[in-house]
């Protein structure tokens, strides 16, 4: 099995150990896994902001760039989700795209591919398990909350295979963070206002961590918590995961 990996600008820019975990934890099941060096933004940004005619050449890129995997695994559910989602609408008629249907985020790929059963980490902290919108309701990481669904979620049942860690989930599970790529920038107040409410909700589990899919919202919490001195640390999944390997 052929993996490409792709890791977002933010995770390479902000957040690298996301990558080099998704990286150890591809190399620990056994496919053979490549990092296309001239990789480039998926062009979420772009469409997020209103301007989805300008992530076309950025989709046509990174579309040419993976073309040829079996799988492209990436340690983010939104650009995982927008790939999957959307570039069917922005790759047609002269470029037909040909990742949508091969794109996972990690978490995915472990729970649904490659199906694995144990891991070798040792994490023994309490972690407060974060439910990203993409990753809930465009990957079906978890059951939304929404829906009359026997309730399941794939972040859960990946960390339980780490000795002594301790998993909690928030009040209102499922709730929107607040940063929603642009939507941050354009109502901040509102964004700090839902980003405020999670996190206290986060912290009511008596978690020492907030850990999920996606670094961006991780991102936006983090943020809010060290500007009101709250003691709480974050950490993608991928890396909790990961640890021992």
């Amino acid at each position: 099995m052929n993996i490409g990996l792709f890791v977002p600008c933010y995770v390479d820019a902000l957040y690298p150990e996301a990558g080099i975990a998704t990286y150890k934890l591809l190399k620990h099941v056994g496919v053979n896994v490549t990092y296309p060096l001239k990789q480039t933004c998926c062009g979420q940004p772009m469409a997020n902001g209103g301007f989805e005619k300008m992530a076309k050449s950025l989709a046509e890129k990174l579309d040419d760039t993976f073309k040829d995997f079996d799988y492209v695994v990436a340690p983010s559910a939104s650009c995982a989700a927008f790939v999957k989602t959307y570039y069917p609408r922005i790759l047609k008629g002269e470029h037909p795209c040909m990742t949508s249907k091969k794109i996972t985020d990690i978490v995915e790929f472990l729970h649904d591919v490659v199906k694995v059963k144990s891991l070798p980490g040792f994490f023994p902290h309490v972690v407060s398990v974060h439910n990203s919108c993409h990753g809930v309701r465009e990957l079906g990481l978890s059951s939304p909350s929404e829906r009359n669904v026997p309730p399941f979620n794939k972040i859960i049942d990946l960390l339980k295979l780490v000795k002594g860690i301790t998993v909690k989930e928030p009040e209102r599970k499922d709730e929107c963070c607040g940063f929603g790529g642009m939507f941050s920038v354009e109502e901040p107040h509102v964004s700090a206002r839902m980003g405020n409410d999670k996190l206290d909700r986060h912290i009511a589990t008596g978690a020492e961590f907030v850990t999920g899919a996606d670094s961006s919202c991780l991102m936006h919490l983090e943020g809010i918590a060290r500007k009101a001195g709250k003691n709480i640390k974050f950490i993608h999944v991928a890396q909790i995961l990961a640890a021992g390997l």
